[in-house]
């Protein structure tokens, strides 16, 4: 017989909501995760039930004679379980776990104080976090992280909107932001024009974003019949300011100019220039900064707590 210390009770929960919507989406939508996650979490219940659990008919899934008496057995035990969670509902429990996705050099930038913050009001939990990139959203929607931190275009052709994040994932927008380029103080192109022309002249670092090597500096620069050439592309900010800050080259880098206060501490011969562009095309380029959190954190304590923490922290780091 299995021991059942082994289950995962959180599969309770998925079986719960199957019980109630006798279809894969219905309980997905429910849990807010994919279907994917629920279809994952059935096969773990089958495989320990060693029972099919639910049979496909036309008018979605019929519960077995085994899963009817589980449901009957488990309705004391969710009983027991919402009455245990509303006692204290609004604590952070001792050794809790705190998990966040945050890009760099943001975090470097105005958080590097977060970890040392938390550890110090809950000293036995553990905190971990890991840079922001192409399977960050999918660890917010899975639970394998709290809180994330990333950017949003607003270029209208661009894929990565605010308003093509899932539905089932919320955010506040912390700030709002724009592409500079850096260059050495002492690069050939500050002693011409500062125009477009000249500024395509010049190779370009650029940073693949989100699993992409083009973002909407790109897809603008195209739409007006132009392109910049770029012969290095690398994962981070950081690597794109240093390499522009060598004197073995003339390449440029774009980041945001939150990065210029990173560049400063780091990279002192650098300095941040404008895009050459006209306003009509540069506001296009415009980036939201956001804090992103699954719906189902909404009320959370935790994760409310980091989010007002986080905003805490940042506006100590901008008010200096």
């Amino acid at each position: 017989m299995r021991n059942p210390g082994e289950l995962d009770l959180n599969l309770l929960v998925v079986f719960k909501h199957l019980m109630q919507e006798r279809s894969v989406a219905g309980a997905a939508k429910k849990l807010c995760v994919t279907s994917s996650s629920v279809s994952k979490s059935l096969a773990k219940l089958r495989d320990w039930f060693d029972d099919p659990l639910f049979v496909r008919v036309r008018q979605g899934l019929q519960p077995t004679n085994l899963s009817r008496t589980l449901e009957e057995e488990l309705n004391a035990w969710f009983q027991l379980t919402d009455t245990i969670t509303s006692l204290n509902s609004d604590a952070i429990p001792d050794g809790a776990r705190f998990s966040l996705v945050m890009e760099s050099p943001f975090y470097i930038s105005f958080l590097s104080n977060l970890p040392m913050t938390i550890y110090e009001k809950y000293p036995n939990s553990v905190v971990k976090t890991m840079g922001w990139d192409h399977n960050s959203l999918n660890d917010i929607v899975n639970g394998d992280a709290d809180l994330g931190f990333c950017a949003r275009e607003t270029y209208a052709r661009s894929h990565a909107k605010v308003n093509r994040l899932p539905y089932y994932i919320d955010h506040e927008v912390l700030f709002t932001d724009r592409p500079v380029a850096f260059l050495r103080k002492d690069h050939p192109l500050l002693q011409q024009k500062w125009s477009l022309e000249n500024f395509l002249a010049c190779p370009q670092i650029s940073m693949v974003w989100e699993a992409n090597d083009t973002w909407a500096f790109d897809n603008l620069l195209e739409e007006e019949g132009l392109q910049r050439e770029v012969p290095i592309m690398v994962s981070s900010f950081e690597q794109a300011l240093h390499i522009a800050s060598l004197s073995s080259h003339e390449l440029i880098a774009v980041a945001p100019s939150y990065c210029t206060g990173y560049a400063s501490r780091h990279h002192d011969n650098l300095i941040a220039m404008p895009l050459p562009l006209p306003e009509k095309l540069y506001v296009q380029l415009e980036i939201a900064f956001i804090l992103l959190w699954h719906k189902r954190h909404n009320k959370d304590t935790k994760v409310m707590w980091l989010r007002n923490e986080i905003k805490r922290l940042y506006r100590l780091e901008t008010d200096k």
